[in-house]
C-alpha cells in the first residue's frame, strides 16, 4: 500500500466532506436564519454529536483498530471475523439501550442542557428533533465499527466519504422537505437520519467485498459468547482510557467557550469562523495522517517490527512538518486576505474581518502542535497504550486553562485560541519525548531536515507577507471576484515558490513515496 497516495485520497475525500459541511451550513444560514428554531436544532443535534465524539469515532476507532490490526497481521481472518461479529453484537445492544434511554428521556436532556428553553416553543421543538435525531448515535456508532475493519484492511476512501453523505442528506431537507412541513426545521432532523441510514449502507458492500460484513448476535448464546470472547474485552477495555481521553478534549471546549462567551460580544463567532479555517488543515493533514498511519503501525507492531514502525512514524512526522509549516504561516501572516475573501460580506464587517484575523493568527501558533498530535498519539494506539495520551491530556488541559489566565486579559478571544495552540505543541512535545523514550522514534538528521524546511519557507513567508499589504482586502469588498482572483493567485505563486524552493534545498517527494507492509 502506498501511504502517500493513500494519505492523499484521504485528505481529498476530507476536503469535499469540508465543503459540502460549508455548503450546508451557507444553505440553513440562508433558509432558517439565526432563530429560536435554528437554536432549538443546534441543541437537539448537539446531544448525538457530544455521544458520537466521545463513544463512535475517538474512543472506539482507538481501541478496536490496533486490535483488529494486531489479529489481522497473523493471516487469521477467521479470528478476525469472530472478533469483528463479538464487537458489533456488544456495540448494537448497548446503543439500542442507549437509543431507547435518550428518546424516552429526551425532555429531561433538553432542560440540563438549554434551561432557557423551558416552556417556550423551541423546548418543544428541541424535544421532538432530538426524539428524531437520537438514533444517529446508534447508525454512527456500526459506521465507525465499519470504518475500522476497512481502514484495518487499507479501504480508507469509503470511510473518508461517508460524511458527505450526512451534508447532502441535510442540504436535500432544507431544500425539498423543508417547505412541506409545517415546522420546517424538522427537515433538518429528518435530514441527520437520513444521512446516518445513508452512511451506514454505503459501508455494507465494501465490507461484503472483503467477506467481513459484521453479524449481530440477537440470541442470548450469542450475546453471552461476544461478552465471554477474550478479544472483544480488551477492546472493551482500551475503550475505557480513550473514552476518558476524548472527554478531556470536550471538557477544555466546554471551558472555552463559557469563556468566550463572557468576553466582547462577538468573540465566540469570531473563535468559530477562525476555527473552521484551522480546521482544513487539521483534517486533511492531521486526520488524513493519522487514519492512514495507525492501521499500519497496528500491524507492525504486532509483528513486533519495531524497525518499521519507527520508520512509519518519521515518515509522518516528516511530511506533516513539511505540508503543515506553510499552512501556519499562511494564517498567521495571511489571515486578513483569508477572512476578508470568505467571511466580508453582508453583515460580517471591518470590524469582524480584523477579530477574526487575531484569531487566526493566533492559531497559526500552535497548528504544527495541532496537527503532529494527531500523527503522534497513534504511535501509543498502536502500541494498545491509550493511558499515556490520556495522562498527558489531563496536564495539557491544565496547563491550556493556566495559560487562559496569561492570555485572554491580554488579547482577548484571540488568547484563547492561542491557548489552544500552546496546549497543543505542549501535548506534541510530550508525546515525542514519550515515544523517543520508549525507543519508538530512530534517530534521523532532524536538524538538517529541519533547516531545509527553515531556508524553503524564507521565500514563501516574504510572498504572503507581500501579498498581505499589496491590495486593500477590505476595500474590494464591492469586487468580489478580483478578490477572489487575486487571493488564489498568491496562494498558488507562494505554493509553486515553497515547493520549489524545497527542491533547490535537496528535499525531493520521492522521499515520502513508501509502501506499507
Amino acid at each position: 500500500m502506498n501511504l502517500l497516495s493513500a494519505a492523499a485520497k484521504v485528505s481529498s475525500l476530507t476536503m469535499l466532506s469540508r465543503i459540502t459541511g460549508l455548503l450546508r451550513e451557507t444553505l440553513i444560514a440562508r433558509s432558517f436564519g439565526a432563530s429560536e428554531w435554528t437554536d432549538a436544532f443546534n441543541v437537539a443535534f448537539r446531544l448525538p454529536n457530544l455521544l458520537r465524539r466521545l463513544f463512535a469515532e475517538g474512543a472506539f476507532s482507538q481501541a478496536f483498530v490496533p486490535i483488529l490490526g494486531e489479529i489481522s497481521s497473523k493471516g487469521d481472518i477467521k479470528q478476525s471475523q469472530v472478533l469483528i461479529n463479538s464487537v458489533a453484537t456488544l456495540l448494537f445492544w448497548a446503543l439500542l439501550i442507549t437509543v431507547l434511554l435518550g428518546v424516552i428521556a429526551a425532555p429531561l436532556l433538553i432542560l440540563a442542557i438549554a434551561t432557557g428553553f423551558k416552556g417556550g416553543p423551541a423546548y418543544e421543538a428541541s424535544v421532538v428533533m432530538t426524539r428524531i435525531m437520537f438514533p444517529y448515535i446508534g447508525l454512527i456508532s456500526m459506521v465507525s465499527l465499519s470504518a475500522g475493519i476497512l481502514n484495518t484492511f487499507g479501504r480508507f476512501a469509503i470511510p473518508a466519504f461517508t460524511p458527505v453523505l450526512l451534508n447532502l442528506a441535510l442540504i436535500g431537507g432544507a431544500i425539498f422537505l423543508a417547505p412541506h412541513l409545517e415546522q420546517p426545521i424538522y427537515a433538518l432532523s429528518i435530514g441527520v437520519l437520513v444521512g446516518g441510514v445513508l452512511q451506514l449502507a454505503i459501508q455494507v458492500p465494501a465490507l461484503a467485498r472483503l467477506g467481513l460484513l459484521p453479524r449481530v448476535g440477537l440470541i442470548p448464546s450469542a450475546i453471552k459468547s461476544a461478552i465471554l470472547n477474550p478479544d472483544a474485552r480488551r477492546v472493551l477495555k482500551l475503550m475505557g482510557p480513550a473514552v476518558f481521553a476524548v472527554s478531556v478534549a470536550q471538557i477544555s471546549l466546554i471551558i472555552n467557550t463559557n469563556i468566550a462567551s463572557r468576553l466582547e460580544t462577538g468573540s465566540v463567532s469570531w473563535l468559530s469562523y477562525a476555527d473552521r479555517l484551522m480546521e482544513f488543515p487539521t483534517a486533511l493533514l492531521g486526520v488524513a495522517l493519522g487514519t492512514v498511519l495507525l492501521p499500519s503501525l497496528s500491524k507492525a507492531n504486532a509483528r513486533n517490527d519495531l524497525a518499521q514502525a519507527g520508520e512509519l512514524l518519521i515518515w509522518g512526522l516528516q511530511l506533516t512538518l513539511l505540508l503543515a509549516a506553510p499552512c501556519a504561516i499562511t494564517l498567521f501572516i495571511f489571515g486578513e486576505p483569508l477572512a476578508a475573501v470568505l467571511y466580508h460580506y453582508g453583515k460580517f464587517n471591518a470590524t469582524d474581518v480584523l477579530m477574526t484575523q487575531r484569531a487566526l493568527a493566533a492559531y497559526g501558533v500552535g497548528l504544527i502542535g495541532l496537527i503532529l498530535v494527531k500523527i503522534l498519539a497513534p504511535g501509543f494506539y498502536s502500541r494498545q497504550d491509550i493511558r499515556t495520551p490520556v495522562k498527558i491530556g489531563i496536564l495539557v488541559l491544565v496547563a491550556t486553562q493556566l495559560a487562559n489566565l496569561l492570555f485572554v486579559p491580554w488579547l482577548g478571544h484571540a488568547g484563547l485560541a492561542l491557548s489552544i495552540g500552546v496546549g497543543a505543541c505542549l501535548n506534541a512535545t510530550l508525546l515525542w519525548l514519550g515515544l523517543y523514550r520508549r525507543g519508538a522514534l530512530p534517530s534521523t538528521s532532524w536538524l538538517k531536515y529541519l533547516g531545509q524546511l527553515l531556508l524553503a519557507l524564507i521565500p514563501f513567508s516574504g510572498v504572503l507577507l507581500y501579498a498581505s499589504t499589496a491590495h486593500s482586502w477590505l476595500g474590494l469588498q464591492e469586487t468580489p471576484w478580483l478578490r477572489i482572483s487575486l487571493l488564489m493567485g498568491w496562494l498558488a505563486a507562494a505554493a509553486v515558490i515553497y515547493f520549489g524552493a524545497l527542491s533547490l534545498v535537496g528535499i525531493r517527494w520521492q522521499k515520502f513515496l513508501r509502501h506499507a507492509k
